[in-house]
């Protein structure tokens, strides 16, 4: 019997003034009764749009519909055919935005709770099925890949499952890249990420840390000393980017990259951690999307009185997702939308002790189909913070491409592909993820990666027909 209530089945989570003092995940999971009773929501579409709104085109009627029936495992089965990460999708995709935002169930209600779902049939599966994967018999064929991100991990995975032997170089010293350095533990736990990599580990893949390709190694060593027939890039896009304001060099002015690498991989929160971290009163984020939403939560856990978010637009025009707002809201995170920055203030020590603001208003829309952000004359006020994080978005940071001869970027420093294949300008050179569009989400990188995959296999299949 279909459950046609209008409404998804909410999600149990702690209690925000609890959560915003621990590095606890928020949001505590489905019950099988739940997962269930949610599934049986969905209306199973002849046409769904839900399936074409997934970057990684997971069969999504078929695995709800097992989900439908209790048969969880079953489930699990139909989502692990086209995705390599689903704990991490259940947990980070902006579903609402994709497959969400395509559900029939959403025209006069809430649509499926479909990420939701995703998230518990791995989770069932991590908690209750512990037989290793089987390894795929080898074609002969060798790919390389530069990055243990979501593109890099899904291209391996994908190439993985069509025999090829493929080898990732990571420049960490732990397999993930933005899931491990860039989301929080709040968000997304990092024992769950390593699980997904171990079961990459057991397709064959070989993941190799410490490699900074660029430096130990060059993408032509790769190909002519090491017998590699392809590489995909997906080093990702870590170089932070600033406002070029005065006062940026004061001591206690932080990227977000910097801060969340500190508190995310290298447990900064911890009391017996030897990673330092600035002990904040108040803190300024600047930027609105999810990154900024990540970094404002972390300061208030790290115990922060005051944590400001200060963006130039207003509240409607944040592009961080709805949930993580309504998250950072309840958590006491204080909007100072239409603000923006213009001077950051220091003491005698070269410390921050604040930072000038001007508020602003919306004129007409810019090239992004955004109104343009104006400054109100006159309106110059201090923001009394002792600490600032920059979440202004990242660019690709430029080692590959200053040793890789005939590799084209643009202006942003992004590799320049043919399309959605990722081929690049040099042969059997393809990228996708950060590295290719500028910071973005992991869904999308992902995507990537599955097209990348497909055309790897189609170029070396002709080069050796």
């Amino acid at each position: 019997m279909p459950n046609m209530d209008p409404k998804k089945c909410p999600m149990p989570a702690q209690d925000p003034n609890v959560r915003n003092k621990n590095f606890d995940e928020v949001a505590l999971g489905y019950t099988a009764e739940m997962a269930v009773n949610e599934a049986k929501r969905c209306l199973q579409c002849k046409k769904p749009l839900c399936r074409s709104g997934c970057p990684v085109e997971i069969d999504i009627p078929g695995f709800i519909a097992k989900v439908a029936e209790g048969d969880f495992e079953a489930a699990y089965q139909v989502i692990a055919r086209s995705s390599a990460l689903p704990a991490v999708c259940g947990r980070v995709c902006p579903q609402e935005n994709q497959c969400e935002g395509k559900c029939v169930r959403g025209i006069k209600g809430e649509p499926v709770g479909i990420g939701r779902l995703e998230r518990f049939v791995a989770d069932w599966h991590r908690e209750n099925v512990h037989t290793a994967a089987v390894k795929p018999a080898s074609n002969g064929h060798k790919v390389a890949v530069i990055g243990a991100g979501p593109s890099g991990l899904t291209v391996a995975g994908d190439l993985a499952k069509m025999g090829y032997q493929v080898t990732v170089y990571e420049a960490l010293h732990v397999a993930g890249g933005v899931l491990m350095y860039g989301i929080p533990e709040f968000r997304l736990p990092k024992d769950i990420v390593q699980h997904e990599v171990e079961g990459l580990r057991e397709l064959g893949v070989d993941i190799e840390c410490n490699m900074v390709i660029g430096k130990v190694l060059t993408i032509d060593e790769l190909m002519n000393d090491y017998g590699f027939e392809a590489v995909y890039i997906a080093s990702g896009a870590g170089l932070p980017r600033f406002m070029g304001i005065p006062g940026e060099s004061l001591k206690g002015v932080y990227s977000a990259n910097e801060y969340l690498t500190r508190v995310n991989l290298m447990k900064a929160y911890r009391p017996d951690s030897r990673t330092p971290i600035k002990k904040s009163r108040a803190v300024a984020v600047v930027g609105g999307g999810n990154v900024a939403m990540d970094a404002a939560r972390c300061a208030k856990r790290l115990g922060a009185e005051q944590v400001y978010i200060v963006y130039r637009r207003g509240m409607a025009e944040l592009p961080a997702r709805r949930e993580e707002v309504e998250h950072a809201e309840e958590e006491g995170i204080i909007f100072r939308t239409l603000t923006n920055p213009v001077e950051v203030l220091g003491d005698e020590n070269g410390c921050v002790r604040g930072m000038t603001c001007v508020e602003m208003e919306l004129g007409e829309p810019d090239e992004s189909g955004r109104r343009r952000p104006i400054v109100k004359q006159g309106s110059e006020f201090e923001l009394d913070v002792d600490t600032m994080i920059m979440a202004l978005g990242t660019s690709p940071n430029p080692l590959i491409r200053s040793t890789t001869p005939g590799l084209d970027t643009d202006r942003h420093g992004c590799i320049i592909t043919n399309g959605p294949d990722g081929l690049t300008s040099r042969p059997f050179v393809y990228a996708g993820g950060d590295a290719v569009t500028g910071a973005a989400t992991v869904i999308l990188a992902m995507g990537a990666g599955k097209e990348a995959a497909r055309a790897i296999d189609e170029a070396i299949r002709a080069k050796n027909a």
